[in-house]
């Protein structure tokens, strides 16, 4: 089997090692030297795309945020299921990981940061919450390994009572918020429910093969 090469390294604010890997037509991104994701598992990250954004297909002009670009698979699909009118806004906190959107990923997911209607805001996505306002019709949220499996505390307030708060005001009436996680968590299904949203959780297979589940969570704003 072909070895693993390095092909960069960047650091969080926080100060963890995010690493790029390739290994023959595969890549990896790692975390302190941990598997974050894989070109190969993507599917459930498509799935976030498509399931997040079904509601605004049809719409007229919709406003998309994407939090977490990881290799482009979550905004490929979210950009293909919208609207060609749509404008969809992607938050990656690591200037690095754009940077190999760019560039020796872009070809994983046919080059999402190339299309008109994305705009690339190189800030933490809780940020971005925190001054919207009933501007989204759709938030999509991939950050870390979801709620109950962090890997970095800092991520929790995206996913306490006051970060479902901050997802509530951000979306607008009839607004959904898809979150992807590795596991399933009936404490954060409960949260989103005491924040206002009517949620509901889907298993969807992590590859191609079909073997192994994550989780995703739809949760609606009412009108």
């Amino acid at each position: 089997m072909l070895p693993w090469k390095k092909l960069d390294t960047a650091r969080e604010p926080g100060g963890r090692e995010l690493s790029l890997w390739q290994r023959a037509d595969e890549y990896a991104i790692r975390v302190d030297g941990q598997s974050l994701m894989g070109s190969t598992r993507s599917a459930s990250e498509v799935a976030l795309g498509v399931r997040g954004c079904a509601g605004v297909a049809s719409a007229r002009a919709p406003r998309v945020l994407v939090g977490g670009l990881g290799m482009g698979f979550t905004l490929r699909a979210a950009l293909d299921t919208s609207p060609p009118d749509a404008r969809v806004d992607v938050a990656e906190l690591v200037p690095a990981v754009v940077a190999w959107n760019r560039g020796p990923l872009a070809h994983l997911a046919g080059r999402p940061l190339d299309d008109p209607r994305v705009t690339v805001l190189e800030r933490d996505v809780g940020t971005v919450l925190r001054e919207a306002d009933g501007t989204y019709d759709a938030v999509l949220l991939d950050v870390d390994n979801g709620p109950a499996a962090l890997t970095a505390r800092s991520n929790r307030g995206l996913y306490d009572a006051a970060g479902i708060a901050r997802v509530a005001r951000a979306l607008r009436p009839g607004g959904v918020l898809a979150v992807w996680s590795v596991s399933d968590d009936a404490a954060f299904t409960a949260r989103l429910v005491r924040g206002g949203l009517r949620a509901r959780t889907e298993r969807v297979p992590k590859g191609a093969s079909g073997r192994g589940r994550h989780t995703l969570w739809l949760a609606v704003r009412a009108r």
